[in-house]
């Protein structure tokens, strides 16, 4: 059914406001974690620093591991609001409010409002989604703009069977899917199209599928996405070969990267994702779930196909992180809305026990929010702000056996940092690791790069007598197998890292 304008437009102004506060009234809370945020906040930090917007960078060389939709989105954050936690996950929180409100926007235009806020309350409350849309990496923005994509596609199809103007919305489901490009890469229009390909054809839509085949659609959404991609071929050639074939198309099919899991991962994580919302889905589609029904009810499919296409494509690689499995979460909560409303069209009473298992669901992403901020995560937050009281602006700074990813962000350092470690070992440097991320930025070193921020221990005492003073920070393990770090001072310790001041008046410094 389609909803008039007005009553839509109010009801979507309300759901985007209860959305944003949500999403939003904790991701403050927390340091950034390591290694992802610390990561990619890190390369948003070197672009503002460097003023180049157009190449990411890692410690002062591009970094084409990912697309620069979220690095454009946190780079203008920092500079907005500051360089404060909140402010460099705006990204995540964009991308959950896209996904949970390309979902309502669906769901109340062709279901009914119901249906629609019993989904965004469940979305919301997942504590998955909860936690992921204050997650600063690509996971969630990718996964709302697929949301988005999906939900404009759907649109744009219903209105052609129901013989109303669609091409407005038919163009903004090609621009998602550019966005959704330039987020994390072919996924953003390579799943959006097989689900809404998927849908119609199991819903013999054929006279749709060719009006969704618009070729000024394909033209918008390259138009929003190839210019970043073609100026990157034509400064470091090369680029396509390794972001396409290497980086999606060998993580896709091959073996060799960290976090291998079985075919069962998924869909375990799901189970804990949706909990305790869980049982309403198994509750009210008990018998019903293969029922064909005309009209709306054709929006069934389509949550469904939507759910297993992108369960199954993100089971296929052996290398499975949880936030992949983003994308599966608004046609899940869709389906419990579906549950929940005939659960309650049965047993009126039963409602109140839906907003307990929200309420529920809630406060379990609260806590594990609260439980990260308390210590349970990995930061380097108190050692890089003391790095920043005490350090002058010649000094230098070595990160020794590792590359602390939140150090730059939360030192507010400007220029890249000195990394020592063996880096002449073949074997260390091919294993998908914080080293291989950072040697493989050597192969698009252009003329004027640096490339001196890979050095050895051997080089420590040269750098300490040009600079006179070096911090350094690493495992505090590292002063039993270096004696040479008890000249230095330690300065301040938290966990097993430790921060150093190496002074040249502590070293045989003579020439």
């Amino acid at each position: 059914m389609n909803r008039p304008e007005s009553s839509f437009r109010h009801d979507w102004l309300i759901a985007f406001a209860l959305s944003f506060v949500w999403l939003w009234i904790t991701a403050w809370a927390r340091p950034l974690s390591l290694p992802d945020e610390g990561r990619y906040v890190g390369v948003a930090w070197e672009g503002l620093q460097h003023g180049d917007w157009l190449v990411p960078t890692l410690n002062g060389l591009p970094f084409f591991h990912k697309p620069p939709l979220f690095y454009w989105i946190t780079e203008a954050s920092l500079a907005l609001f500051g360089p404060g936690v909140w402010a460099a996950r705006a990204a995540p929180l964009i991308g959950g409010l896209i996904g949970a409100m390309g979902l309502f926007g669906l769901l109340a235009r062709w279901m009914s409002t119901r249906h629609a806020w019993a989904a965004l309350l469940t979305l919301l409350a997942m504590p998955l989604y909860f936690v992921g849309s204050q997650f600063a990496n690509l996971d969630m923005l990718v996964a709302g703009l697929i949301t988005a994509t999906i939900a404009a596609g759907a649109d744009a199809a219903l209105r052609v069977n129901a013989g109303l103007p669609h091409r407005r919305m038919l163009a903004l489901a090609y621009a998602l899917a550019g966005l959704g490009i330039l987020a994390k890469g072919l996924i953003g229009i390579v799943l959006p199209g097989a689900v809404l390909l998927l849908w119609l054809g199991l819903t013999a839509q054929w006279r749709t599928i060719r009006a969704m085949l618009w070729l000024p659609g394909i033209a918008l959404m390259l138009l929003v996405c190839a210019p970043w991609f073609v100026a990157m071929q034509l400064r470091f050639p090369g680029f396509l070969h390794y972001f396409f074939v290497v980086q999606h198309v060998q993580r896709f099919a091959g073996g060799g990267f960290n976090n291998v899991q079985p075919l069962w991962f998924y869909p375990v994580v799901l189970i804990g994702a949706t909990l305790p919302a869980l049982p309403w889905l198994f509750k009210g589609w008990k018998g019903e779930l293969w029922r064909p029904a005309p009209g709306p009810h054709a929006l069934h499919w389509l949550l469904l196909v939507w759910f297993a296409v992108i369960l199954l494509f993100f089971s296929i690689p052996q290398s499975k992180l949880v936030g992949y499995i983003l994308p599966t979460l608004p046609p899940l909560a869709g389906l419990i809305a579906v549950a929940w409303h005939r659960v309650v069209t049965l047993a009126p009473r039963g409602s109140r026990w839906g907003y307990v298992s929200i309420a529920v669901g809630a406060v379990i992403g609260i806590a594990a929010v609260a439980a990260y901020g308390l210590g349970a995560g990995k930061s380097n937050r108190l050692l890089a702000k003391e790095l920043a009281a005490l350090r002058q602006p010649q000094d230098g700074v070595v990160m020794l056996e590792r590359f602390e990813y939140d150090v730059p962000f939360y030192a507010r350092l400007r220029a890249p940092v000195v990394v020592v470690e063996n880096w002449d070992d073949a074997e260390l440097m091919a294993r998908d690791s914080w080293r291989k991320e950072l040697w493989d930025t050597r192969a698009f070193a252009d003329r004027g790069r640096d490339t001196s921020a890979f050095q050895s221990w051997a080089s420590i005492k040269t750098l300490v007598c040009d600079r006179k003073v070096v911090w350094a920070i690493g495992d505090i393990e590292l002063a039993k197998t270096h004696p040479w770090l008890e000249k230095a001072d330690l300065v301040a310790s938290e966990k097993h890292m430790a921060l150093w001041r190496l002074r040249a008046a502590a070293l045989d410094c003579a020439p």
